[in-house]
């Protein structure tokens, strides 16, 4: 059966560590449709407040740096970029720095709001332009589009998520990196349980676990899942 392309909106959510974001990019590079990355929006809009200064225990003083925020995203899988006020931060809203406080951002209800925004018109945008996307976060099969004709949660065990991200990281998974990006991610998921659900599936959202799968393992099961699921 061939994959369906037509104003196709996939969107996938999940844990740190689960594989998402690769997934995500080989789906849409395989379904020939844009790729949306909206974890990396709340990472440019963290960059962008400890860039200008802006306390980020301040709810509201965030939040109205959102609904101005000069922000920039590019949805080609093979090339995805984020620009903030005219400044490539692709590499830059990965770093420890930001990883580390990106959650207080990420957790506040009025930036989520704001974003829930941006997020839908770069779907949208993406649909005319290529006729589909491939959005991957933590709310999108819940909240930004429930409506989506393929949701997806992609899970994993903790260990196969610890140490995806740690090599990720650190290039390697001895004891100490483990350590310290355990800390790191897990207490990420769990500020971010608070205001969003990725854990379990909600109705209608198919679970791929990729604990036991390599990464064409896990690309080829989302990809069956649209065959599946996708309309006619």
């Amino acid at each position: 059966m061939s994959l369906p392309t037509d104003d196709l909106v996939v969107v996938i959510d999940g844990p740190s560590g689960s594989g998402k974001s690769t997934v995500a990019r080989a789906v849409a590079t395989e379904l020939g449709v844009g790729y949306l990355d909206t974890g990396a929006m709340y990472r440019a809009l963290t960059w962008w407040c400890l860039h200008e200064g802006v306390d980020l225990a301040d709810q509201g003083g965030v939040a109205a740096v959102a609904t101005t925020l000069p922000l920039e995203v590019g949805t080609d899988p093979a090339s995805p970029w984020v620009r903030v006020g005219g400044h490539d931060v692709s590499e830059a809203i990965r770093e420890t720095r930001v990883s580390t406080v990106v959650s207080a951002v990420a957790t506040n209800l009025e930036v989520r709001a704001s974003m829930r925004l941006r997020q839908r018109a770069l779907i949208a945008e993406s649909v005319e332009r290529t006729g589909g996307c491939v959005a991957e976060g933590r709310d999108i099969t819940t909240v930004v589009a429930p409506d989506a004709d393929v949701r997806v949660l992609l899970t994993a065990s903790e260990d196969a998520r610890l140490a995806r991200r740690t090599l990720e990281i650190h290039g390697g998974t001895d004891p100490d990196s483990l350590a310290a990006t355990r800390d790191q991610i897990m207490r990420r998921d769990r500020d971010d349980s608070t205001v969003s659900q990725f854990v379990t599936a909600a109705d209608g959202v198919v679970t791929v676990d990729t604990s036991a799968l390599d990464l064409h393992e896990a690309i080829a099961a989302v990809l069956a899942v649209v065959r599946e699921h996708a309309p006619a």
